[in-house]
């Protein structure tokens, strides 16, 4: 591999991370719901008032606490419901689970999923619920004892009460109880979890285990569900934070899986593409946990621990409030005025945890605008792609027709150039100084072929940040059969193999983008001069298709779309020119030989 092959394949690579680069970076009514239940067989047990240790089969006991507070926690009273429920919002489908007080499933009824709604906890079939509570900050026992529960309206409530064990398994005889109650709003995506503590005698909660009285999670993971790790642009699972007093999130750096800090927070973030889970505690200086593993069902578990300090008081309650549902800045901004929501909670400034690419997020937002616009007039979000990438040609063409034209003179000084080269190739400031001159004199700036690239750049980034990440584009329909969703690849066919870097699916449009690519580069290759440049050409024109090819591999097919079509318009663009320098040269040509053709009388015309 010669010299400029090598130049040329770093530079590509170059290119490609810092595009990437700098798009990662930078840029109270109580209104009433409708409820359901659906109760599913019950496992027969005895309801006994109390329960002794050896009795209780929903006991979060024998749990050995290094500490010199009394033992375990034991579940006594009156024994709840074993048996998950249905309850219906206008925009939750959500069942519960008595064991534990806890989400066993959530989903949208406004967004979809292969015709269905969109599930948002995605667990495997042994894996935890969501919103369980653990004893203390230990997170592999949670409290998963069968709670009672009731409905009223938009408020769902659980009950359970328990009593601690000393260190020889005997009762305290001083039972508490836990109430855990759940409240909707009626055009909320969030909603409200009280934990309410109360002892039966005026003594602190005794609930309290290396000065932590519970933990309260979300997990495994938010949906929807995948098959493989989500680790790039195209989906993925991301922590971000918002410190007291801060106006920007922070992506969280885990360290050998997870973060820990006690730093007061206004909310903690789990989000992915298109969907995100944003816890927001009370004032309470809550140690917040961050973790993130595999298991043998998920590919990737991203879980989130609010860890409570011991209770000091006879009755206590706290208040989380969590947000679940789309990355869509209309959804997210009524929590920054109290009119706007059900629960008068105002400046939570969750829109913050949409992703952007910051210094061009304006840009976004008017080719999203414009993009929405076209969408209403033909109801096609493909269509709109190609009549948008067409409008973005042609405002682009003055800039790109310039650039053309910049390299079409510097090709047409390149035997000149040559002739420098040769004749003073043993000094090459010599060189230099020759080169410069002939600029000067033909009136070149050499980089007027770099100058419109740049221009077009932040457009480029701009545009492939929107499609990315529209979030429209989740479900809608280009070609029936071919794209059915521009924000997943399209899949042509499945192998019943996974090839190396590819997967098991084959996609058909960054196929037909490499081979658009290729051609593009080939005819601005043949307007090009020939010579020491074409070694370096040949690689560029079929290493960069390539290895874009397999960058592009998996991306939405709505962004694969509209690099397809700028390549066609692009070759179709640098035919014109080539046939337009052609049909000139030619008539140059003819020129040419006119004035040095004789006249019969052997003058020359």
């Amino acid at each position: 591999m010669d010299k400029n092959t090598i130049i040329a394949i770093v530079l590509s690579v170059l290119v490609i991370t810092v595009g990437m680069t700098i798009q990662t970076t930078f840029f109270t009514p109580e209104p009433t719901v409708q409820t359901q239940q659906t109760v599913q067989p019950v496992a027969s047990s005895s309801d006994s008032a109390t329960l002794a240790p050896a009795q209780n089969a929903f006991v979060s006991a024998n749990l050995a606490w290094d500490s010199n507070l009394p033992g375990s926690l034991v579940a006594v009273g009156e024994k709840g419901s074993s048996a998950k429920f249905t309850f219906s919002t206008k925009y939750f489908t959500i069942e519960f689970n008595p064991v534990g007080a806890s989400v066993s499933s959530f989903r949208l009824n406004k967004h979809l999923e292969d015709g269905e709604p969109v599930e948002l906890l995605f667990k495997g079939a042994n894996g935890n619920d969501a919103f369980l509570m653990y004893p203390g900050s230990d997170k592999t026992n949670p409290i998963n004892a069968n709670f009672r529960y009731s409905i009223n309206g938009n408020k769902v409530t659980f009950s359970q009460d328990f009593e601690m064990l000393d260190k020889e398994g005997k009762q305290s005889g001083e039972p508490f109880t836990i109430n855990k109650t759940y409240t909707f709003g009626d055009e909320d995506y969030l909603f409200q979890i009280e934990v309410n503590m109360k002892n039966s005698v005026n003594k602190a909660i005794p609930l309290s285990f290396e000065n932590f009285a519970y933990t309260i999670a979300y997990e495994p993971q938010i949906g929807p569900s995948f098959t493989t790790a989500p680790n790039n642009n195209y989906n993925y699972r991301r922590f971000y934070i918002k410190e007291d007093g801060s106006s920007k999130k922070t992506q969280v750096k885990m360290s050998n899986g997870s973060y820990i800090t006690t730093k007061p927070l206004s909310w903690v973030a789990l989000a992915s593409k298109y969907f995100s889970v944003i816890a927001i505690p009370d004032a309470t200086n809550y140690t917040v946990s961050l973790t993130e593993d595999s298991s043998e069902e998920i590919a990737l578990e991203s879980s989130i621990y609010l860890s409570r300090p011991s209770i000091k008081s006879s009755n206590q309650t706290d208040t989380f409030r969590f947000y679940a549902g789309p990355q869509l800045k209309g959804d997210m901004t009524i929590y920054n005025d109290a009119s706007w929501n059900s629960f008068g909670v105002s400046n939570l400034q969750l829109e913050k945890a949409l992703d952007s690419s910051s210094w061009l997020g304006w840009l976004e937002t008017i080719l999203k605008s414009i993009l929405n616009w076209l969408y209403k007039i033909i109801p096609n979000y493909g269509v709109g792609i190609i009549i948008l990438t067409f409008l973005l040609k042609l405002v682009l063409y003055p800039i790109s027709k310039k650039g053309m034209e910049s390299t079409a003179k510097m090709s047409a000084l390149s035997p000149k150039m040559a002739e420098i080269k040769a004749q003073f190739a043993d000094n090459p400031a010599r060189q230099n100084e020759e080169i410069a001159a002939l600029y000067k004199k033909e009136k070149i700036n050499p980089m007027g072929g770099c100058l419109p690239m740049l221009i077009q750049f932040p457009i480029l980034i701009a545009f492939y940040g929107l499609l990315n990440k529209h979030f429209e584009l989740r479900g809608a329909m280009f070609i029936p059969g071919w794209i059915p969703d521009l924000s997943m690849p399209d899949t042509v066919f499945t192998f019943p193999f996974t090839l190396p870097f590819l997967g098991n699916e084959l996609h058909l449009l960054p196929i037909i983008y490499t081979v658009s690519m290729i051609f593009s580069m080939k005819i601005t290759q043949n307007a090009s001069t020939a010579g020491s440049q074409q070694g370096m050409m040949k690689m560029m024109t079929y290493g960069m298709p390539l290895m874009f090819f397999f960058v592009l591999y998996s991306a939405p097919s709505g962004l694969i779309l509209y690099w397809s079509v700028m390549n066609a318009i692009s070759i179709f663009q640098q035919m014109y020119t080539n046939r337009k320098k052609k049909i000139q040269a030619e008539a140059e040509t003819v020129q040419s030989n006119v004035r040095n053709f004789p006249g019969p009388k052997g003058k020359r015309k």
